[in-house]
């Protein structure tokens, strides 16, 4: 299996931006406890037309990095790996089990308690961190687990985004929502009559986007749901699709990502540091994304597998899809957004945020150090069958 230049363009801009949300994660932890914190914290609490800025950068420039999953996603329905049911099958399967289990162990330890709505967090996969973690190992890789790999996370951030807009809205200004859904309707028309000039839908998207912030549903739904009205055409180089997706790589990857890392990694760590792998909502994420991820994943494709529901990617073995799925369980940005809509409490928040970033780590190693190994054995049994 060859990869197209479009996806060599995503996987190249993913890797990067991976590796620069790597250290924007360790400055924001560094500068949050040193004696800079104070001025650090105060930065992303100024206010910006009476909101933080990290709220603008939660609400606003996140909706434009849900625009680009959305784009992927449209990109992969019709011209990718989720084209036909046979290749899209494994990894849809494999992101429902990665997406039940890990909300199912979650919920086994905090079910009637005060952080049951916690159950989302490790449920989400990061695309820029796996894929990163991924390149790493260069080209010993099959190009179709990357590709699987790919079509998983996003498949698994459309599925965050349905437990958002379902799970983590409260009140629903209906007016604003009707709006933003005969705007949506305009962008649809506008598609079918072959308008390929992105500047109305531009100005579509952000007036949506306004709405939904006013609607009580969360604003950053309103990037994907654009995505799918901005025309894909033939899918070429010229094509409305291809051409927005091609200029948002950049941006996100090197600007909206690092800045959100940046606004939501300041994680003060007390005295009081082991005991907070003791809370349940705690050992919930570590072990969701740890062990649900891995588990849902493997099971669910290999299921899929066994059944004829899927077949295993071309080159691979079982035992990649499992370094895969513990690369699944490198949770980080969806995780810690879904922090912030599911928890009020500060502490718990902080808590939260710091057992993500552990767990993540713990996963992205795993996942790192079983393909590094299995890969290595495969190249050498090639090596030797040729002699």
């Amino acid at each position: 299996m060859k990869l197209t230049n479009v996806f060599k363009a995503f996987f190249a801009s993913e890797k990067a931006g991976g590796v620069v949300l790597v250290i924007c994660t360790i400055f924001s932890l560094i500068i949050a406890n040193s004696n800079y914190s104070t001025s650090y914290f105060s930065l992303w609490n100024a206010s910006i037309a009476g909101e933080h800025l990290s709220h603008w950068i939660n609400d606003g420039l996140m909706a434009i990095f849900f625009l680009m999953i959305g784009l992927e996603l449209e990109r992969e329905v019709y011209n990718g790996e989720l084209s036909t049911l046979q290749n899209a099958a494994l990894p849809m399967l494999g992101a429902i089990g990665g997406m039940l289990v890990p909300a199912g162990i979650y919920l086994i330890f905090n079910y009637g308690t005060a952080t049951q709505s916690g159950a989302g967090i490790p449920m989400a996969t990061d695309i820029a961190f796996a894929l990163g973690i991924l390149s790493l190992l260069g080209n010993k890789v099959p190009a179709s687990l990357k590709i699987f790999l790919a079509a998983l996370a996003v498949i698994d951030d459309l599925g965050a985004i349905i437990v958002i807009a379902v799970f983590y809205t409260n009140t629903i200004a209906w007016l604003y929502l009707l709006i933003a859904g005969a705007l949506w309707l305009l962008l649809f028309v506008l598609n079918r009559l072959k308008v390929y000039n992105l500047i109305p839908y531009i100005i579509g998207g952000i007036g949506i986007w306004y709405c939904m912030l006013h609607s009580g549903v969360h604003a950053t739904i309103a990037g994907v749901i654009v995505a799918f009205v901005i025309p894909f055409g033939d899918g070429s180089e010229k094509s409305p699709s291809y051409i927005l997706q091609n200029w948002l790589h950049k941006p996100v990857a090197f600007l909206i990502l690092p800045l959100f890392a940046l606004a939501n990694t300041a994680i003060v760590l007390g005295t009081n540091f082991s005991t907070i792998f003791t809370e349940h909502y705690s050992i919930g994420i570590l072990l969701g994304l740890v062990i649900g991820k891995v588990v849902g994943i493997s099971v669910f494709s290999f299921v899929g597998i066994k059944f004829g529901i899927g077949s295993l990617p071309d080159g691979c073995k079982p035992i990649h899809v499992i370094g895969a799925a513990l690369l699944g369980g490198i949770g980080f940005t969806m995780s810690v957004f879904i922090t912030l809509l599911a928890f009020t409490d500060e502490v718990i928040i902080n808590n939260t945020k710091l057992v993500i970033l552990v767990g993540s780590l713990i996963a992205g190693l795993l996942g790192f150090c079983l393909l590094k190994f299995t890969l290595k054995n495969n190249i050498e049994e090639a090596s030797e069958s040729l002699t």
